[in-house]
């Protein structure tokens, strides 16, 4: 079967079509188209995303992306496309409510026009799969991969979950405040570095030294699986205005580098305790913060067999919501009429 995604969720316009095959050892995906629009230009200047202008650019970006798409997978515009494509996936949160939307309602619409079930996924769902998106044409296996732990780093999320098979999603802690990539943004902002701030704050950490600065490290002995990094930002600020720029008392590259050592070293030690509570078989990084070339590196000193995503499946794609689209069609978990609702807000199930 093919299954066409969207995705929505935030500042980039993605769009992908996946065909998806079971075997005798799981299921192979090929990817065969995977379109992304980014609108990192747009809204650097403001230092973060503005929600209408997102939404604006999804709906622009929309139709054009949806013709690039079904071009490179060779599948022909229009209601034909209806004979050749099985289902459609969509983003329905978490995330910002006026992005959600346009995703939502033009995936509603192709949906209709093409007589396809719609199948809502959450967006945290994707980041998990991302790890196993390792090719163009990967395999799932049916066995081997449960449970799984996964770290989810991103923007709006920290999470540790426990997958204990396909959609079944336990949060073992998040966190209490900013999420990792918000935390790099702010921190980013205050060295008047600019956004998105993550990459900016790991190239330039590379040239720094860890050591400088004994950044705190919130939380990283509590007895519990969750985050905080509201009070490391917050020491970040404290030093910038004990040790002014101009007095030439600091370096921005010492900083950084003592900022993300701080912060991964959070993220190593709540990953360390969680696989020592729950013993998963596998263990794998996702979101937008798993490009960091720090934490990848910490990472697999500690879990050699760790699965960590392509760089490139790291930040918001809309084929890694084609694969939970996939097993939620199998489950026949489409949207009722009307199509999902947003939610800003959506949590992965408890079990």
């Amino acid at each position: 079967m093919k299954i066409l995604a969207i995705e929505t969720s935030c500042d980039e316009t993605a769009i992908a079509v996946l065909r998806a095959e079971k075997t005798k050892s799981g299921v192979e995906f090929e990817i065969l188209s995977d379109q992304v629009s980014s609108q990192v230009t747009i809204h650097a200047p403001f230092g973060g995303v503005v929600p209408n202008l997102a939404k604006r650019e999804h709906i622009k970006n929309l139709p054009i992306l949806l013709k690039r798409t079904l071009r490179e997978a060779k599948l022909p515009l229009g209601s034909f496309a209806s004979k050749l494509v099985d289902a459609v996936a969509v983003t329905y949160g978490p995330g910002l409510e006026p992005a959600l939307w346009t995703g939502i309602n033009f995936a509603r619409d192709l949906a209709k026009k093409w007589l396809v079930p719609l199948v809502p996924v959450n967006h945290l769902e994707g980041h998990i799969y991302s790890a196993l998106m390792t090719k163009p044409i990967f395999l799932i296996s049916k066995s081997g991969i449960f449970p799984m732990l996964t770290l989810i780093v991103s923007g709006g999320h920290t999470e540790l979950v426990l997958s204990k098979n396909h959609l079944q999603y336990k949060i073992l802690g998040e966190t209490l405040d900013d999420a990792v990539g918000e935390a790099f943004d702010k921190v980013a902002r205050m060295l008047k570095l600019g956004y998105p701030g993550g990459p900016l704050i790991s190239k330039l950490a590379k040239k720094g030294d860890a050591r400088a600065i004994n950044f705190p490290r919130p939380m990283i002995y509590s007895k519990d699986l969750n985050f905080s990094f509201s009070g490391l930002k917050t020491s970040v600020l404290y030093y910038l205005r004990e040790h002014p720029p101009a007095g030439g008392k600091f370096s921005k590259a010492d900083m950084a580098a003592s900022f993300e050592k701080a912060v991964v070293d959070v993220l190593i030690r709540k990953t360390l305790k969680a696989a020592e509570q729950y013993k998963p078989r596998t263990i794998a990084l996702g979101g937008g913060v798993a490009a960091n070339d720090k934490l990848r590196e910490e990472l697999q000193k500690k879990f050699p067999n760790i699965i960590l995503p392509e760089k490139r499946f790291t930040g918001d794609n809309a084929a890694m919501i084609a694969v939970p689209g996939y097993y939620r069609f199998l489950k026949k978990k489409f949207a009722k009429a009307g199509g999902p609702k947003a939610t800003g807000n959506l949590r992965l199930s408890k079990i």
